[in-house]
């Protein structure tokens, strides 16, 4: 432990960047949540309509994951992360000029392309860059940052909200792009894609990553952990206010269980997956997040309720922090951030899930169908998660990864064996 605790000191600064950009996205993206309720007052339409902007910006993702990926993989990952948080923060502050729905929908479309951008550059770099000893740690500590995101779009909304009113909220966030100079000054290019691009010089062929099984199950678990968690959490602030009557304040201590279990959860599920493997680590946290799920949507009592959002945000939210390196090994160094980017484009997939939500409401209710997409959603990334693809992965951080697994006295399933059949 005091070797990772070292090796984090050392590469503070991309762990940092990473973490920060993660958050001040996140920040950027739920602060809309919050005021869903009231922005449908102020545009005079529905939930649906509110939940489509959601949506939409889910997929204005596929297009800027997509065409972020290709970017980072042929101008660099820095400069790609760079130009991505630039984009979301103008886009977000330009959210805030809005004067009618549609306009308000086309900002949100802008800055959903750049969404996706920021994590597509930023998992590629993160995990080129830091020794493969603590990248399922550092995996779960980036993953972390959107809960800080989230917590403080709950302390804008609980304080500033009602004093500065909705276009503020999303003025606040151009600040991220103050990031940009910390990225330039502190964090270096990944030395993969440096010597990639210098073997392209001298003349080596260039290959992006090959379909195989791999690459599906990186694509169908991206889009089945998102769909469960986007049942999750875009309506749950909506949930606490419509079905529970609560208000802007009394909302806030479910939301920082929700975040505080995400925040703990995330780096634990990393730990866990270079200890016990990634497939046992998501089965054992799904299997917790199905029975959990009635906590979260179905009690009325306050404290039941908070021990459901801290569980949630523990083990579903918190399964997210395996991503980074889930994906990240499933290609090779050539086309891992356009590979990366289309798995998270397949997020944008899933973002259908608030959107029907919100039709089913009239005749299931919220909760039952929150509940119903929830544990529905846990049960088909299991399916997902049990197939072994380890055969099909690239050398480069599938090797690392075993020995990770071998080093915490487990072998990831078939993980090893898979890659002696290279």
């Amino acid at each position: 432990m005091n070797d990772h605790a070292g090796l984090l000191r050392k590469h503070w600064h991309i762990i940092f960047a990473a973490t920060a950009g993660w958050a001040l996205d996140a920040f950027d993206f739920t602060i809309l949540l919050f005021l869903i309720p009231h922005l449908g007052k102020v545009f005079n339409v529905g939930l649906p309509q509110m939940a489509l902007v959601v949506t939409a910006t889910g997929f204005a993702k596929i297009a800027g994951t997509i065409g972020w990926g290709f970017a980072a993989d042929r101008y660099g990952r820095k400069l790609a992360f760079m130009a991505a948080v630039l984009w979301f923060s103008c886009a977000s502050g330009l959210s805030g000029l809005a004067w009618s729905y549609a306009s308000f929908m086309v900002m949100r479309i802008l800055f959903g392309m750049g969404f996706g951008g920021e994590w597509t550059a930023s998992v590629s770099l993160l995990m080129e860059t830091v020794p493969e000893k603590i990248r399922p740690l550092a995996s779960g500590i980036m993953v972390a940052g959107y809960e800080f995101g989230y917590m403080l779009a709950a302390l804008a909304f609980h304080f500033l909200f009602p004093v500065l009113g909705w276009r503020w909220m999303f003025f606040l966030g151009i600040a991220p792009a103050l990031l940009t100079l910390f990225l330039r000054r502190n964090v270096k290019e990944s030395a993969d894609w440096k010597e990639q691009q210098l073997r392209k010089q001298e003349g080596h062929g260039f290959k992006t990553f090959v379909f195989n099984p791999a690459v599906a199950q990186a694509w169908a678990f991206s889009a089945g952990l998102n769909f469960m968690l986007w049942a999750v959490q875009v309506l749950y602030p909506t949930f606490l206010l419509t079905v529970h009557h609560l208000d802007s304040g009394t909302i806030f201590p479910f939301i920082i269980a929700y975040s505080v279990g995400s925040v703990i959860g995330k780096p634990l599920s990393g730990y866990a997956a270079s200890r016990i493997g990634e497939r046992s680590t998501i089965v054992i946290f799904l299997t917790i997040v199905v029975p959990t799920t009635a906590l979260y949507t179905l009690v009325s009592n306050h404290f039941l309720m908070g021990v459901g959002a801290f569980c949630m945000g523990m083990f579903a939210n918190g399964l997210f922090g395996i991503l980074p390196l889930y994906q990240a090994r499933r290609f090779p160094v050539e086309g891992r951030a356009t590979g990366i980017g289309i798995s998270y484009a397949m997020t944008s997939i899933s973002v259908i899930a608030p959107y029907v939500i919100a039709l089913v409401t009239p005749s299931m209710g919220l909760k039952f169908g929150m509940a119903s997409f929830i544990a529905g959603g846990a049960l088909i990334v299991i399916a997902i998660s049990i197939f072994n693809t380890s055969r099909w992965m690239p050398k480069d951080l599938a090797d690392e990864a075993a020995g990770a697994a071998r080093d915490g006295g487990v072998e990831e399933e078939g993980l090893v064996a898979g890659n002696a059949a290279h």
